[in-house]
């Protein structure tokens, strides 16, 4: 599978993965800012932005992609960013290939088993008649049925793409993810790893509890967690201090 990706800057090889329901433009601000020291690649993961859909959505799946464009691309000496459902493609990559990797950075996520608590998104997606709509304020108006947060609804808008025939569609394959949402949020396997690794976690979201810390720590032997006063859009809340990071963890 070929991925769609938005390159910038040159340097040693940065690799961006967002979240679910996410595109490679989540991070094009970050993304400008760090090409000035490095080669960004910025990805839309499969089932997102304008990368293939597919019946298939689970982090093995996910890690197989990412190393295809790794080896596609001929890049070494990899770090891949990854934020929620991104940062557990780069764990799982990290378990499966840690040799194409220099480490990883994972914001927001850990390796556990969450809840699913995506439904009322679903749900109010799939009550959206995106064939029919005149304008993205009219599948606005719909969203606002059932999501109340305006930040949310902008969030899931930028994936709302207007048909040249006519209509609107949604870039992510709202199927496919709804039917793999126990894929999404498994937990991965306990496989230990070796190299370089930063957790950034929000001090007021519960992706990353404290009580999770020791484990994350066992498995990933040579890692470290910063935690930073957000939720979970580290990356947007906290951009400046998410850059900071990034580039004191690469050095």
């Amino acid at each position: 599978m070929k991925l769609n990706y938005k390159k910038m800057g040159s340097g040693p090889a940065l690799i961006v993965l967002h979240g679910l329901f996410g595109m490679l433009d989540n991070w094009q601000s970050i993304g400008r800012e760090l090409s000035k020291d490095f080669e960004v690649w910025l990805v839309d993961q499969r089932n997102h932005g304008r990368s293939p859909h597919r019946d298939q959505h689970n982090y093995d799946a996910m890690a197989d992609d990412l190393e295809a464009f790794i080896e596609e691309h001929a890049l070494e000496g990899v770090v891949v960013i990854g934020h929620s459902m991104g940062g557990k493609t780069a764990m799982r990559l990290a378990q499966k290939s840690p040799e194409l990797l220099l480490g990883i950075i994972v914001v927001d996520m850990g390796i556990k088993e969450y809840p699913i608590h995506h439904d009322t998104i679903v749900e109010a997606l799939k009550d959206v008649p995106v064939e029919s709509i005149d304008s993205r304020s009219e599948a606005e108006d719909y969203l606002a049925q059932n999501i109340s947060e305006a930040g949310v609804r902008q969030f899931l808008l930028k994936n709302l793409h207007r048909k040249q025939d006519g209509g609107y569609e949604w870039r992510f394959n709202l199927k496919v993810l709804e039917r793999e949402m126990n894929q999404i949020v498994d937990a991965l396997p306990k496989e230990k790893v070796e190299i370089p690794v930063l957790f950034i976690r929000g001090k007021n979201s519960d992706y990353i509890s404290d009580s999770d810390i020791p484990n994350l720590q066992e498995l990933f032997v040579n890692s470290k967690i910063e935690t930073l006063d957000t939720g979970h859009w580290v990356h947007a809340e906290k951009p400046k201090e998410v850059i900071r990071q990034i580039r004191s963890f690469i050095g």
